[in-house]
């Protein structure tokens, strides 16, 4: 199959099976949350904080498909008050109709919608934007690196984007049962394909990978589309972290911050001390590829990147004691049920315990992550009980807190001009 043809089928996969499967009715239900391109995430990995000041701002979502990270951020930008201007550019019409409809179910009245491929993004949708989502999309690419160039190309040099691409570990599996179906299928309608690889999945033995890979789940929960963009795709390929390196590297772009950050550090899967001491030392990238090497478990690599130019270092710290700590859905009250001085946050990364110690006063802190900033959070607390704490031991601390949480991506900061 060549490569136009491989666009071809690529197109018309998108147009008879629209991905993800979204009801516009359900939006007004709920607002579907994921990364990357949540607003907290926005300011707090790219703009330390805060937004370009310039307005209004500009946001392009790039193979939007039908609209999850399209809708979550154009809502999220109106209902913080931001004047924006959100693209969608997708291949198919039918993907875009579904993103379309949210939006009008909405009443949002800060998108717009360019029918295309992003290669052309010059042409169709051209710049500069302050933030370009693409969320899925590059590894479906007959050349990924000619298609995150292009985009490159369209962003502003203070500018920052958003990816997600396939992580190739994860999905052990996922491409032996496509390599199945070529050879059981090949050749075939679509409609064909799609139903023998549903008698397939039936009839896969116990030692299957795939049937092997609680991480994987779309054939299972995504309905036909998800059955088909799972198993079916025209074209479809996944990264290890060095992979994906390389790939924006390639774009002369850097990475800001992988997500959720203790997916991509060695601590997070080990307890033998010298094993640890080993991992600790290396540089950041041998870290994260050990890390996806260990866990097993990582299907897909989300990243935020900015402009290689950028000399700046564009994430908020918690140091700063003007920004404010914000939770990203998550309610500080019901937390701090289950957190004592100098406990332990708990959780799950890839059916892997995450554990990250926390602060004394992990308590009070939770307590008044209320809407103030570090330094008025600092105040309250001297005022309340502790008027020598001093300000070194509250960032030490404070510093601790945002770590844990920030691990597994439910803390950001951001600028109080906001």
């Amino acid at each position: 199959m060549t490569g136009s043809d491989q666009s071809d089928r690529v197109r018309e996969q998108y147009e008879a099976l629209p991905y993800p499967e979204r009801n516009p009715a359900d939006e007004a239900k709920r607002l579907v949350i994921g990364s990357p391109s949540q607003l907290g995430e926005i300011r707090h990995y790219l703009f330390r904080g805060g937004l370009p000041e310039r307005s209004p701002f500009r946001a392009l979502v790039a193979g939007g498909g039908t609209g999850d990270a399209f809708i979550m951020l154009a809502q999220q930008l109106a209902d913080a008050g931001i004047a924006a201007e959100v693209t969608h550019l997708d291949l198919s019409s039918a993907s875009q109709g579904v993103a379309r409809a949210r939006a009008e179910a909405r009443g949002l009245d800060n998108t717009r919608f360019v029918l295309g491929e992003i290669e052309h993004v010059k042409a169709l949708a051209p710049g500069p934007y302050d933030y370009i989502d693409c969320c899925g999309v590059l590894h479906h690419l007959a050349d990924p690196t000619v298609g995150l160039k292009a985009l490159v190309e369209q962003l502003a040099p203070d500018g920052g984007m958003g990816l997600m691409v396939y992580g190739a570990l994860g999905r052990t599996g996922v491409y032996h049962t496509q390599e199945a179906m070529r050879l059981l299928a090949a050749g075939e309608p679509d409609n064909q394909r799609l139903g023998l690889v549903k008698r397939l999945l039936k009839s896969l033995p116990s030692g299957n990978w795939l049937r092997r890979n609680p991480f994987v789940g779309d054939h299972v929960t995504g309905g036909d589309a998800g059955i088909f963009d799972l198993l079916l795709h025209a074209r479809d390929r996944a990264y290890t972290v060095p992979e994906l390196l390389g790939l924006i590297t390639a774009a002369d772009l850097k990475v800001a911050r992988l997500i959720q950050p203790a997916l991509y550090e060695p601590e997070t899967y080990l307890d033998d001390p010298a094993l640890l001491k080993r991992a600790l030392v290396l540089p950041a990238d041998h870290r994260w590829a050990l890390a996806e090497l260990l866990s097993g478990a990582i299907t897909k690599h989300i990243a935020y990147a900015v402009p290689a130019g950028r000399a700046e270092d564009t994430e908020a710290k918690p140091d700063d004691l003007s920004l404010i700590p914000v939770f990203l859905d998550m309610d500080p009250a019901e937390i701090a049920k289950g957190i004592k001085p100098g406990g332990t946050l708990t959780a799950e990364l890839g059916g892997h315990p995450y554990m990250a110690p926390l602060p004394a006063l992990a308590p009070v802190i939770l307590r008044l992550c209320d809407g103030r900033s570090l330094a008025e959070m600092l105040a309250a607390i001297r005022a309340e009980s502790r008027p020598d704490l001093s300000e070194d031991d509250f960032r030490t601390q404070f510093a601790q807190f945002f770590t844990a949480f920030q691990g597994v991506n439910r803390m950001v900061l951001r600028s109080p001009e906001e």
